[in-house]
């Protein structure tokens, strides 16, 4: 091979390199400008909507039997249904009529629980299926999960209040607009302890961890965290033939005698956080991992 072959090879391959060296500083530029511009697009999600911080003295509070904080609901209409976005067991959206009550300020911790237990003599709710260590889910503030709906009854018994209804809890949950959550219409993850550790939390968080997530009434933890048992029987086309005013449920259990748990949890898509989304197929002796309690209570403990 010629000197001169060979020297034009020579440059040709030196040509080459800085070309390539020329293309990978542009794409470096490039996927620079991408990252800056994904990582923008990141913070701006995660900041927190820029609410006011609410005032809830104006609703009365007292104390239960168990000694936890109680909120008064007032007697009022409210809108109670998923509308155009629910799932079809949520249909027709419907303006209900429910007399005051108190409900639970917050979910009933693991602690809450075993004093319960203890006094009673009663066993620790076991959790028969779950993916981790259990002991994640038994901080004493965290809420209690595992319990089943019969527990739940006693323990509210116990502490001379009852579960609530569905109705209840709804309106507890979304106030008398019938916002989609409890803080409004539009989801933020920052709110709520759903799915994912974008909140800050794999599995339950300790109980009102999420101030800006509040009820219209002031209750924590009506979005995710732990879904709540409900005293109602399911039926999926009970709203079709529901009472205006205080609706309790079907008088007869269907064929599948389930019940009812309201909130989302932990491990809840946006969609299953909202206020009107109804968990149907509850067997009342099988406690879940992320299943809890709140308690109701009338005007006047009967």
């Amino acid at each position: 091979m010629s000197r001169g072959v060979i020297l034009g090879i020579a440059i040709t391959m030196a040509l080459l390199t800085v070309l390539t060296m020329v293309a990978l500083i542009v794409e470096s530029g490039k996927s620079k400008k991408i990252a800056e511009t994904a990582q923008q697009i990141r913070t701006e999600k995660e900041v927190l909507p820029n609410m006011k911080k609410a005032d809830y003295s104006m609703f009365e509070t007292i104390k239960g039997g168990d000694d936890r904080e109680m909120v008064l609901i007032p007697a009022g209409a409210f809108t109670m249904g998923g509308g155009p976005e629910g799932d079809f067991d949520e249909q027709p959206q419907r303006v209900i009529y429910l007399d005051a009550y108190y409900i639970d300020k917050y979910e009933v911790t693991n602690a809450d629980y075993e004093r319960f237990a203890k006094m009673l003599k009663r066993p620790l709710p076991t959790i028969p299926v779950f993916e981790d260590d259990v002991k994640l889910l038994k901080g004493e503030k965290q809420p209690v999960v595992g319990v089943t709906w019969i527990d739940a009854f006693a323990y509210c018994k116990w502490a001379s209040k009852r579960l609530p209804t569905e109705a209840e809890w709804e309106k507890a949950a979304r106030g008398e607009n019938g916002g989609a959550y409890p803080w409004g219409d539009d989801f933020n993850s920052k709110l709520a302890n759903g799915r994912g550790e974008e909140d800050g939390f794999k599995y339950s968080a300790p109980v009102g961890s999420f101030e800006q997530g509040r009820s219209p009434y002031g209750l924590y933890d009506m979005a995710g965290n732990v879904s709540e048992w409900v005293s109602d029987w399911y039926d999926q086309f009970y709203y079709k033939k529901s009472p205006f005013k205080n609706p309790k449920g079907p008088d007869e259990p269907d064929l599948n005698k389930v019940l009812v748990y309201r909130g989302g949890s932990y491990n809840s898509s946006p969609h299953d956080l909202r206020a009107s989304k109804r968990f149907g197929g509850a067997h009342p002796e099988r406690g879940e991992s992320s299943v809890g309690i709140r308690c109701a209570r009338d005007l006047q403990v009967q």
